[in-house]
């Protein structure tokens, strides 16, 4: 991917190095909450609830502030804010075609973990955006993580990839396609409702390839075997898959995200037809046509 040209958006707040980091961890239990909650697909926000109710330095009244040194200037910086850059472009050009004013999210570098408006978030969450402060959080060892543990590519656009769904999710928020969402966890019961959160994860997929579709026209930093890697990570990242590796069979009531071949589906999609208006069809169609 050719990104190294771009302009570094000025909406990046890198806290790695200077925040504060757990020393110690009560007890495995809040390991074993985290390992299993990432590899079966539970909410980031469900996740950062629970470890904040019970305490997740429970057992331990220190807390290391860190080194309180500046944050390295790294590729993983520059990385993160170019991207970021690219997808303001765009989205800021999307919504001026359709008569709205596009407000960019703020992203969050951090490590270890982070205090959010949605919580006290573990890195080991993975990327995950926060509708309360409108807000990326990005651990960027997640890239290796991706890698090391799911079998994803380590290629930049697959990494991209990554960042843009996540501010998929602010375009939903943006959109309203969120509050749809958000109105049915009190009413539904958790299985249908997780399919509602299958959809909305889905669109972000799309939104993802709709961002790389429009991306290409105007930077062509999409390079050969680009798009084999995003793939690769969007398969990668499937609940049916994470859930297998992680238990050794799949539980589809349980799904959040979706399966593989959905998520390759609908981001392959947004990136050939850079279509809009099918946003409100993957709202309406029934689940199992998705």
């Amino acid at each position: 991917m050719k990104w190294e040209e771009g302009e570094e958006s000025e909406n990046l707040e890198d806290r790695r190095g200077s925040g504060p980091r757990p020393v110690a961890i009560g007890g495995v239990g809040v390991l074993v909450v985290l390992l299993v909650g990432y590899f079966l697909g539970v909410s980031p926000q469900q996740l950062m609830q629970l470890l904040d109710g019970t305490g997740m330095n429970q057992g331990s009244s220190q807390v290391d502030q860190g080194s309180g040194s500046a944050p390295v200037d790294d590729r993983a910086r520059q990385f993160s804010a170019k991207i970021l850059r690219f997808t303001e472009k765009v989205w800021t050009q999307k919504f001026q075609e359709a008569g709205k004013t596009y407000t960019p999210p703020h992203m969050v570098l951090f490590s270890d973990q982070v205090r959010t408006g949605c919580g006290l978030a573990p890195g080991s969450v993975g990327p995950f955006y926060c509708p309360e402060d409108r807000t990326v959080y990005l651990d960027p060892t997640f890239f290796d993580e991706l890698q090391q543990k799911l079998g994803g590519s380590k290629a930049d656009f697959s990494n991209a990839y990554v960042i843009a769904h996540e501010v998929g999710h602010h375009v939903q928020n943006l959109l309203g396609y969120s509050a749809i969402v958000d109105e049915k966890r009190a009413t539904l019961p958790k299985a249908e409702f997780n399919r509602w959160s299958v959809r909305l994860e889905l669109q972000a997929d799309y939104l993802a390839g709709v961002w790389a579709h429009y991306g290409q026209e105007e930077f062509h930093f999409i390079e050969e075997g680009d798009v084999d890697s995003a793939i690769q990570s969007a398969n990668a990242i499937g609940d049916d898959r994470l859930q297998k590796n992680a238990t050794g069979f799949t539980s589809p009531e349980k799904y959040t995200h979706g399966t593989s071949a959905q998520r390759v589906k609908w981001f392959t999609l947004g990136l050939k037809t850079g279509d809009m208006s099918k946003l409100k069809d993957m709202f309406q169609m029934p689940y199992e046509q998705l």
